[in-house]
């Protein structure tokens, strides 16, 4: 680390050690990985262990459940098809999903089934991956027949790793189901992701995971990152907590042995929210964009396809149709698999981008400040809204910066 007046400031790093040491040793979480990059500048941050017991010490290598961080891995992925040719944004997804052809739907989301109205206009690569496709986790009473329906088929909106049925089939339910809004008019989070990955498999004849791994993992290196942790590395996945409110502790979500839900194949590898990954493989991911779609001599995508994923692609109207993205006020733009900041409401400047995975990780690009942030842990968000860690590490990074 050069401390130089570009970068990061030694001293004011101290200061993220402490608040981060603080969260863990006051048991907020059992440990974490962390990192701040600017220019050539790189500070990492390696505390506690694996799980409450402290058996295991965290290493920087170990393997996290990146959750919503997996969105913009595949995000990458469709549009390194793009630039083939192979898949064109604005083109309509029939041909690949006729499951999802002459869509019906709801005049109100909260209507009974029957009641619908034609789609206006297919729907689309790009309505994918900005979650306007007219699915996902909608903010609806659960007396909506459309969310009893969505459950029943096991197509709605779930943890990672929850139980959905294989590609082919989940694609099948949600095709018999209308959409909530017309194709475009509306932001609804994460099944773009989902659907978007079941394309890509059908683009290119092969499963999802060969697919991210031809097209992003191996060009970047990210030997760790993938949807099953095989038998020989598991003693590098930690044990995955969740807040208990009525014991008022932590307790374990998904183990860390062979009995992970991360140890086998998933009947619907989720693009998502199912990746494992480490430190240095999203870092990796996240200089590659950061760098305008190369790092380290490897182009991925083009520096124009960047710029397009990470700028804002919600209209004013279409915002105001979702209401604030998952109730939170501080989101105000999406662009392919990441939120975007379009005012300085915080710290931030308009037009960092990144996400968050709600099983307890964390990843922002800041390009005017070329400032990238990572943080992983293994405990679960409790809502939508980061937690205070989140939070902290973010002002940390800011904090930070030499000038």
């Amino acid at each position: 680390m050069s401390g130089g007046p570009t970068g990061l400031s030694e001293e004011r790093l101290g200061r993220m050690h402490r608040v981060l040491t603080g969260h863990v040793e006051g048991g907020g979480v059992p440990g974490l990985v962390a990192a701040v990059a600017r220019d050539g500048d790189e500070h990492v941050e390696v505390l506690g262990h694996h799980d409450l017991a402290g058996t295991t010490p965290m290493r920087r290598d170990t393997l996290f459940r990146i959750a919503s961080m997996s969105k913009p891995v595949t995000a990458v992925a469709a549009l390194t098809l793009v630039e083939e040719c192979v898949l064109r944004i604005d083109d309509p997804v029939d041909d690949l999903l006729p499951e999802l052809a002459d869509r019906r739907v709801l005049r109100r989301p909260d209507g009974e089934l029957d009641d619908t109205e034609p789609a206006a206009r297919p729907i689309t690569l790009r309505d994918l991956l900005t979650f306007r496709l007219g699915h996902g986790l909608a903010m609806l009473p659960p007396t909506a027949p459309i969310a009893g329906a969505l459950a029943e088929r096991g197509v709605d909106v779930r943890a990672p790793r929850a139980d959905q049925p294989e590609p082919d089939e989940f694609l099948r339910r949600l095709g018999e189901l209308p959409l909530l809004h017309q194709p475009g008019a509306g932001w609804l989070y994460h099944t773009g992701s989902a659907v978007l990955g079941v394309l890509l498999a059908r683009a290119c004849g092969r499963p999802l995971g060969e697919v991210l791994r031809e097209r992003v993992l191996d060009p970047l290196g990210m030997r760790d990152t993938g949807f099953v942790v095989p038998a020989d590395q598991l003693h590098r996945l930690p044990v995955e907590y969740l807040y208990d409110p009525a014991g008022g502790r932590l307790v374990p979500y998904d183990g860390a042995t062979g009995d992970s839900a991360w140890a086998r194949p998933a009947a619907f590898p989720d693009g998502g929210a199912d990746l494992v990954s480490t430190l240095d493989d999203y870092l990796a991911f996240a200089r590659m964009l950061l760098g305008g779609g190369s790092h380290r001599g490897v182009r991925v995508l083009s520096r124009p396809t960047v710029e397009l994923m990470t700028t804002d692609q919600l209209t004013p109207a279409q915002l105001a149709a979702s209401g604030p993205l998952l109730g939170r006020e501080d989101l105000t733009g999406w662009g392919f698999g990441v939120s975007v900041t379009t005012a300085r409401t915080g710290l931030a400047a308009p037009g960092r981008y990144g996400w968050d995975g709600g099983l307890g990780t964390v990843w922002f690009n800041d390009p005017a400040e070329r400032l990238t942030g990572v943080l992983l842990t293994q405990r679960m968000f409790e809502s939508a809204t980061p937690p205070a860690i989140a939070r902290d590490f973010e002002t940390a990074a800011y904090q930070a910066l030499a000038g």
